[in-house]
């Protein structure tokens, strides 16, 4: 004879898996939910396409340094989304690996000047190529006029939440 509970119903049976739970629609219909899970597959891409020698964060320095050389570290961070203090362990870790260089400036002492270091330029070339082919299969689903829309889409997205974060 089953188990029963004191109310009649059959006991469940303490051997039988949990159900594997599900994300509840409160969790599935919140935006910032959608976007950290949306971050954890690009991370898990970026590894596995990428390879981890560069982050997505030291990645995006390095070619804006290649593209601006002798930026100053601060007008950086912004640039690519960093606040200052992870700019500057960041910048100070590419320099510790030989791939970025900081110069102070002549007029301003505080002011760091970053440049690419010919292992840095390599390092840069070599990931490039990788980093286009993952955005290429991430943007695989959609048509070249979708492509372009989505991702006016992404940034109007992200320059709207980065204003909220400034108001608080």
């Amino acid at each position: 004879m089953a188990d029963t509970t004191p109310e009649g119903t059959p006991a469940a049976d303490s051997a039988a898996a949990p159900a594997t739970p599900s994300a509840p629609a409160v969790l599935t219909a919140a935006p910032g939910y959608q976007v950290r899970r949306l971050y954890q597959a690009y991370l898990a891409g970026w590894l596995r396409t990428v390879g981890p020698t560069l982050t997505g964060p030291q990645f995006a320095v390095l070619t804006t340094v290649g593209a601006s050389p002798g930026c100053d570290q601060s007008s950086l961070a912004a640039a690519v989304a960093l606040d200052t203090s992870t700019m500057a362990d960041l910048a100070r870790r590419l320099e510790d690996r030989g791939l970025l260089e900081r110069r102070t400036a002549a007029a301003d002492g505080r002011r760091k000047l970053l440049f690419l270091t010919a292992e840095g330029e390599q390092a840069l070339r070599e990931a490039d190529g990788r980093v286009r082919e993952l955005d290429e299969r991430l943007l695989a689903p959609y048509e070249p006029a979708d492509r372009e829309r989505l991702l006016r889409e992404l940034t109007a997205l992200a320059d709207g939440w980065e204003r909220l974060g400034a108001d608080v």
